[in-house]
C-alpha cells in the first residue's frame, strides 16, 4: 500500500510538471476585436481583402469583423453611432461631418486607394473616343455629393463639358441600382465601379471608354478613418491596424495579378475569375492602389478642389485638421517590403 501511494504521488508530480512546462512553452496571443464598415464590396479595395486573407491583421493581434454598409452616408452613420470602429469610405465624408460641427471629429489615418475607381461606359464601342461625344447625351451618374459623382463632374469640366447644361445628367438613382438601371436601358453613358464595368462588357451591354481615376488625378479617395475619441483610447490598436494595411500594400505592389486575384477571390465568390483578374490588373496598372497609407497634403488639396468644383464645400478644411499621418508614417518606416 505504501509503495502504491508513493508511486501515486510521483505520478501526480510528473503530471503537474508537464502542465507547467506546457504552459511555459505556449504563448497566449491577446487579440483585439476591430469592426470595419466598408462603403461597398469592391475589387477597388483589394489591399484590404489581402490584409484579411493573408492574415496580416491577425498577425498584428487584431480580430477584424468586416461588414458592408452601402453608401457613404450609411457608413458614416454607423461610425458616428459606434456600430463600427473604423470606416473605409471616401475622405469627403469626414469633411461633411466637420462642416456640420463635431466635438469628436472623424480622422483620416490610413489611405487605401489614391484615385477615383470609376470608369466611363458607353453602349457602343468606338475606336477613338472623344469626350465631346458626351455633349447632348443622357448620362447616368453617381449620387450627388459622393466622391464618384464629384470626380466625374470634375473630369467633365476638365474637358469643357458643363454637366448641368451640356448633357442630361441623371443622379436620382440609388448607388445599388445604377447597374440594373443602365442594363434596362436608362442612359447612353454611365459611370461605373468595377467589377460592374467589366461585367457589363462581358454581357455585351456596354464598353469601357475611359477612366475617371486617370483623368481626375491622385486623391485620398478611399481611406480608413475613425473618431478622434477612438484614437485617443486605442492608439496601439490603430497602429497595429495601419501596420497590417501597409503590409498588404507592400504585398500587392510586389505580387502578380494572378497572385492578387487568388488572394481576393474568397470575397468575390460570385464573380468570374477572369473578370476579377481583369479588374485587378486595370486598377493596378492605373495606380489606384496606394503604395503606402500616408495621405499627403497635395492629394488632400486636390480633393478640396474637386469638392469646390462640385459646389459641395462650404469652406476649405485644412489637411492637418482631419488627417493624422503619424500611424502611417511609422508603419511605412517599420514595415519592410
Amino acid at each position: 500500500m505504501k509503495i502504491q501511494k508513493k508511486w501515486g504521488l510521483v505520478l501526480i508530480a510528473v503530471l503537474l510538471l508537464s502542465l507547467i512546462v506546457s504552459a511555459c512553452g505556449s504563448k497566449t496571443v491577446e487579440t483585439t476585436k476591430v469592426r470595419i464598415g466598408e462603403v461597398t464590396r469592391s475589387l477597388f479595395y483589394a489591399p484590404q481583402y489581402v490584409a484579411l486573407s493573408q492574415g496580416f491583421f491577425k498577425e498584428e493581434g487584431l480580430d477584424v469583423e468586416l461588414t458592408t454598409t452601402p453608401g457613404g452616408d450609411k457608413t458614416m452613420t454607423a461610425l458616428l453611432s459606434n456600430a463600427i470602429d473604423i470606416a473605409l469610405v471616401g475622405s469627403e465624408t469626414s469633411i461633411y461631418v466637420s462642416q456640420q460641427g463635431s466635438d469628436d471629429p472623424v480622422i483620416n489615418f490610413a489611405q487605401l486607394t489614391q484615385t477615383d475607381g470609376t470608369f466611363l461606359v458607353a453602349r457602343k464601342k468606338v475606336d477613338t473616343f472623344d469626350w465631346n461625344s458626351l455633349k447632348g447625351s443622357i448620362f447616368l451618374g453617381q449620387r450627388k455629393g459622393g466622391m464618384p459623382q464629384m470626380a466625374g463632374e470634375f473630369t467633365l469640366k476638365k474637358h469643357n463639358i458643363n454637366p448641368q447644361k451640356d448633357l442630361q445628367l441623371i443622379q436620382n438613382i440609388d448607388f445599388a441600382n445604377i447597374v440594373s438601371a443602365y442594363s434596362s436601358g436608362t442612359g447612353e453613358y454611365v459611370q461605373l465601379f468595377e467589377p460592374q464595368a467589366s461585367i457589363i462588357e462581358k454581357e455585351g451591354k456596354g464598353f469601357v471608354l475611359a477612366s475617371f481615376g486617370v483623368e481626375s488625378g491622385h486623391l485620398p479617395y478611399t481611406v480608413f478613418m475613425t473618431k478622434q475619441s477612438f484614437i485617443n483610447k486605442n492608439p496601439a490598436t490603430v497602429q497595429k491596424f495601419t501596420n497590417a494595411v501597409q503590409r498588404a500594400q507592400n504585398w500587392v505592389a510586389a505580387k502578380s495579378t494572378d497572385e492578387i486575384t487568388t488572394a481576393v477571390l474568397p470575397f468575390f465568390k460570385d464573380i468570374d475569375v477572369e473578370i476579377v483578374k481583369n479588374v485587378v490588373k486595370r486598377y493596378k496598372d492605373q495606380g489606384s492602389f496606394a503604395s503606402d497609407a500616408i495621405i499627403d497634403e497635395q492629394e488632400w488639396n486636390n480633393l478640396l478642389d474637386v469638392m469646390t468644383s462640385a459646389g459641395e464645400l462650404k469652406e476649405k478644411v485644412a489637411w492637418k485638421k482631419l488627417v493624422n499621418n503619424s500611424y502611417a508614417e511609422k508603419a511605412k518606416s517599420n514595415v519592410k517590403p
